[in-house]
This record gives C-alpha cells, structure tokens and sequence, in this order.
C-alpha cells in the first residue's frame, strides 16, 4: 500500500510542477529580455512526463521542465517599444493564452485525480485494519 501512495505521490508532485510552469509561461506572456537584461524573448517551458522504473516496474511519474526551442518568436511591429529592432519589429515568446489554460485546466483534473486515487487508497486501508481488527 504505501508503494501505492508513493506513485500517488509522485504524480502529485509532477502535476504541481506543471501548474508552476504554465504560471511562469502566463507571467513571462509579454517578455521581451532575459534575466540579464539582454533583448531575448522569454522561451515557453513544459513539462515533460516519463516513467519511473526500478527493476523493470512501473514505480512513479518523472518530470523534467524543458524549453519550446523549436517555435519562433511572436513579431509585432512597435517602432516605439525601446526592445524594437531597426524595422520596429518586438519579439514577443510564443505563448498561447488559450493553450496555457487548456494545459492548465488538463493539470488540475489529473492533480483532483490522483487525490481521488490517494482517498480511495487510504479508505482500502481502514477497511483492511478493521478487517484485521
């Protein structure tokens, strides 16, 4: 049982980090320079989802944040933005609002699932002492 509560675990903890990520790629929408102040678009990160496997079994979820380094940036002509290139053109990240909720909205139900699956585990355990009892 508890190696049932330790997958349940670690799902729970894969899918918090997916909600944090989509908040960064929400709160970096508009970002026009990296954290050393140099003109370079924020670049859209996810979270990609493995198996854990220890002798060959299925024992969790692995997560690891990566970068979308394969979209390029949103252009939008604004002569005046002080990040503008000699044409006027802004680079913008390539971040989708709508996907970002969407994304944001799958998270939060596999998050409520694995909660249902940690009750439900944890009711299975009461009813096996109380049969023990």
């Amino acid at each position: 049982m508890f190696r049932t509560i330790d997958i349940i675990t670690s799902g729970l903890v894969a899918q918090r980090h997916r909600l944090n990520t989509i908040a960064e790629n929400v709160a970096n929408l508009n970002t026009t320079r990296d954290e050393n102040g140099n003109v370079s678009p924020f670049q859209r990160r996810f979270v990609a989802f493995s198996a854990e496997k220890n002798e060959g079994r299925g024992v969790g979820v692995e997560f690891e944040v990566q970068k979308d380094t394969t979209s390029d940036p949103r252009m939008v002509y604004e002569p005046n933005h002080p990040d503008a290139d000699e044409k006027g053109m802004v680079s913008y990240p390539n971040i989708n609002l709508v996907t970002e909720f969407v994304n944001a909205l799958e998270a939060s139900r596999a998050y409520e699932a694995n909660v249902a699956s940690f009750n439900t585990t944890q009711r299975i355990g009461e009813m096996a002492l109380k049969i023990l009892a």
